[in-house]
């Protein structure tokens, strides 16, 4: 019983310390990727293609994405916070 115990621990420290290191790998990549659009002329969706590799991990996970509808799911959610943003505006402005 203690093994296991001691097993378990083990485990929770190992993913955890995973998670911390997948934690700033995501981090860093957003970040670069979001400085090298706010600096290129080029749009976003052109950049994303010089980086995707047919096959490879990124496109699977775009692919995958897209196939569960993600991309409509964010443009959806930017379309509630725009009209939401709007309500309050008018809320806001209704005070003048």
């Amino acid at each position: 019983m203690q093994k296991r115990r001691a097993e378990s621990v083990r485990s929770r420290k190992m993913l955890a310390v995973a998670l911390a290191i997948a934690i700033t790998v995501i981090t860093a990549t957003f970040a670069g990727a979001a400085q090298l659009a706010a600096q290129s002329p080029d749009e976003v969706s052109v950049l994303r293609e010089r980086v995707t590799s047919k096959g490879g991990t990124t496109y699977a996970a775009l692919t995958s994405m897209e196939q569960s509808g993600v991309k409509q799911a964010i443009i959806e959610a930017v379309k509630a916070a725009s009209k939401r943003g709007q309500e309050l505006g008018e809320q806001l402005g209704a005070g003048d």
